[in-house]
This record gives C-alpha cells, sequence and structure tokens, in this order.
C-alpha cells in the first residue's frame, strides 16, 4: 500500500483524528469508502496533502489501516499525538527523527524535573478516585479512569497542583489521559508538518471529536476547523466559537460532510 502520487505543489492540509472522528468500529469498514474517494479529488482539485494525527501509537495505526480497508495511504501520521511519521516508496514508515528526538528529550527531562508533582498527583488521585494509575515504556505515566465523571473530577483537580510546572500537561481522551509537555501535542505537532510543506494556516483544515483535538482544532493551529455530531461538548462548544463546522453526521461520515462544506467550490 502506498500514498497517493503527491501534488506538484501541496496547498491544503488535511488533519484527521482517527478513532471516532474518522473510524467507527460499530460501522462496516469502519472508514467509509466514500472519504477516501472525497481525498482523491482533493488531491486532484485543491493539492490537498493529508494525514491522521491521533493518541495511538504507530503499530496501532497500522492496525487501524488494515481493519479499516484504506485504499491507500495517508502522507503522514502523527502518533501518540507528537510523533511524527512519513511512508516511503516502497510504503514503510520512517520517522521524522530529528523532531521525534526534541520531543522526547523534552519530555523525559520535564518528567525528571516533575517527579515529585507527578508523586503528588498520583497519591491524589489513588486517595479519592478509583482510577489506575499506568507506567509502560514510551509512557512514563498516564490515567485510566473508571468513568467520564471521575476524569472531569481528575482534570479539574489537577489543575490546582501543577503551577509550579507549567510546560507540566496532559492529552485526555475519554477516560485515557496521558501526561506530556505543553509545547508538543496535536496543534503545536501539525504546525510543524504544516511548516515542512510550507502551508499556512489559512490552509489547514483539522476535524476531531475528543479534548486531545482541543489544541489542533485552535485559531492557532488550523484555519478551518470542524468536529463530527458525536463529537464532546467542550468540541463542539469551541468549533461553534470560531465559526468553524459542526456536522450532522457521525465519525467518518461527518468527516466527509465537513469536507464538503470547506471544498466544495
Amino acid at each position: 500500500m502506498r500514498s497517493l502520487p503527491h501534488p506538484v505543489q501541496a496547498k491544503f492540509l488535511l488533519s484527521f483524528d482517527f478513532d471516532g472522528t474518522l473510524h467507527d468500529p460499530s460501522q462496516s469498514p469502519p472508514v467509509p469508502a466514500a472519504f477516501f474517494e472525497v481525498i482523491r479529488q482533493l488531491r486532484e482539485t485543491h493539492g490537498a496533502v493529508w494525514g491522521i494525527n491521533t493518541g495511538r501509537s504507530m503499530p496501532q495505526m497500522l492496525e487501524g489501516f488494515i481493519e479499516s480497508a484504506f485504499p491507500f495511504l495517508p502522507d503522514w501520521v502523527i502518533a501518540r499525538e507528537r510523533e511524527i511519521y512519513t511512508p516511503n516508496n516502497f510504503g514503510r514508515w520512517l520517522p521524522d527523527s530529528k523532531w521525534n528526538a526534541r520531543c522526547e528529550k523534552e519530555i523525559h527531562r520535564l518528567f525528571k524535573k516533575s517527579r515529585k508533582l507527578l508523586e503528588r498527583v498520583r497519591h491524589e488521585v489513588e486517595l479519592h478516585t478509583g482510577a489506575q494509575w499506568i507506567e509502560m515504556a514510551g509512557e512514563p505515566a498516564g490515567i485510566i479512569s473508571r468513568t467520564e465523571e471521575e476524569m472531569e473530577w481528575i482534570v479539574a483537580h489537577m489543575q490546582s497542583l501543577i503551577g509550579e510546572q507549567p510546560a507540566f500537561s496532559w492529552q485526555r481522551n475519554s477516560i485515557y489521559l496521558r501526561f506530556g509537555h505543553r509545547d508538543f501535542q496535536k496543534g503545536s505537532t501539525l504546525a510543524h508538518v504544516a511548516a515542512l510543506y510550507q502551508i499556512p494556516n489559512a490552509g489547514c483544515f483539522a476535524i476531531g471529536d475528543s479534548h486531545n483535538d482541543l489544541e489542533m482544532l485552535s485559531p492557532a493551529y488550523s484555519g478551518m476547523a470542524a468536529c463530527p455530531a458525536n463529537a464532546v461538548s467542550a468540541i463542539r462548544e469551541l468549533i461553534s466559537q470560531r465559526d468553524g463546522f459542526v456536522a450532522r453526521q457521525c465519525a467518518g461520515f461527518g468527516a466527509i460532510e465537513a469536507l464538503e462544506h470547506f471544498f466544495r467550490s
């Protein structure tokens, strides 16, 4: 599997969250075939390049391509909300070594400085909730709550604890939370990809459905922004406030609707 032939000049950049925005496991296929036809058309008519901007790891994203029967690969993937990968001519995914190395260096430096803060946050979470604290290779710390309401309490409570480390941040998707660096998230990483293609903010389209999409959907990182009908309230409010597009349909069909709204001419 390979990407579409590259446009002579890339003019627009399309950024899609995956789970809940393109991918709906209740549908067959999980990503509608019509979505790829729209992408083909936008490649030809608008010189659009496109990619997936996800909280999934790159191996998990490869599984998503197969499960969703992608007929061709995206031009780039942002994995774990911060790592950049692009496919070569043989469909093999290669990391943006410079960006990814800088990202990991800064995150590990921050976690080292924030060790006591993390211990305090973990103590509060385990004392007041039934959420699970997780640590694994490549993910120094994270939380899985039992319910959305419990995660809302955790996020609100943490706000009062992190003042001493303004760079300390997190990315949340439903009951899952990943700690990280404020400067490395879906929005800032998308800006780096756009710079590689020399595409200005006005030419960047982004669509997402959950809290970890807030940065890339802000005006600072996307000139055009949308969400599917199944987006959480915080995302729907942001899109409405910035005069973006709230689709009437869910997931992939909502993404098609949004593309047609912005590019129908």
